[in-house]
């Protein structure tokens, strides 16, 4: 009898209170808000990878638009150094379509005004395709702590609720709700600030992209205004020293 009662005295009461509880409490409004900002999250977390990885190959692009693009005779020998696909292969390639149709017009456009035009084209096109996605950044880190608010008065709502049905404020009535809405606010605010921080640090990572495009175009415009006497200046290759020569043996003194 003893033991039996011991028994039961030691085993330990199950946990009512906790997140899978609380959720389980809330309901299908609980859950649709819960998976709502999950969608949230996993999206803010591909885009950041994704621009991130699209950025840092621009970036690794850039250095061989610096040490093997401009060395060449021509744009067009400089153009088969580069990647296909890259954004600076574009602008170049835009370029040399430009001054092909120039050559083509019959009326009086300068062929300054018609080359930058086309460059400005080429540029914003590169800036509109990295800036993709970020519209989605703003708005999940803007309206996500909404969503976890919606679920904080749903939550509050409910707690209320078993309040007026209990008749007093007892802490088996309210913590369910009110956890619930607790961690509705802490997962809104759990997706809204990495959302935002990918957000700043993407723009301000297109920002020098973009800074750089700038550079590459109106490089691009005085080369080909100039029929290729016009590039940027470049850092000199470094000189290799020429080997010492070996000493030569000293001969020793004759002995007397």
């Amino acid at each position: 009898m003893l033991i039996d009662i011991l028994a039961a005295g030691g085993d330990a009461p199950a946990n009512k209170f906790g997140f899978v509880e609380a959720m389980k409490e809330g309901g299908p409004i609980a859950w649709s808000i819960l998976t709502v900002l999950v969608i949230m999250s996993i999206g803010s977390f591909y885009i950041l990878i994704t621009k991130l990885l699209e950025q840092n190959k621009i970036f690794a692009q850039y250095k061989a638009v610096r040490s093997n693009f401009w060395r060449a005779n021509t744009l067009s020998e400089g153009a088969a150094k580069l990647d296909k696909n890259s954004a600076w292969r574009q602008m170049v390639d835009d370029g040399l379509a430009a001054e092909a149709q120039h050559l083509k017009m019959t009326d009086s456009l300068e062929a300054h005004d018609w080359l930058h035009g086309s460059l400005a084209r080429s540029e914003n096109l590169i800036n509109s395709k990295l800036a993709g996605g970020l519209s989605f950044l703003a708005t999940v880190g803007a309206t996500s702590p909404f969503v976890g608010l919606l679920g904080t008065v749903i939550g509050i709502y409910r707690a209320l609720i078993n309040i007026g049905l209990a008749g007093s404020a007892s802490i088996d009535k309210v913590a369910g709700p009110v956890g619930e809405a607790l961690i509705m606010t802490a997962i809104g605010l759990l997706v809204a600030v990495p959302a935002v921080l990918a957000y700043n640090w993407l723009q301000a990572r297109n920002k020098k992209i973009a800074e750089l495009l700038t550079g590459f175009s109106t490089d691009l415009l005085a080369n080909i205004t100039s029929k290729g006497a016009v590039k940027p200046a470049l850092a000199a290759a470094p000189v290799k020293a020429a080997p010492a020569a070996p000493a030569k043996p000293v001969a020793a003194p004759a002995k007397p």
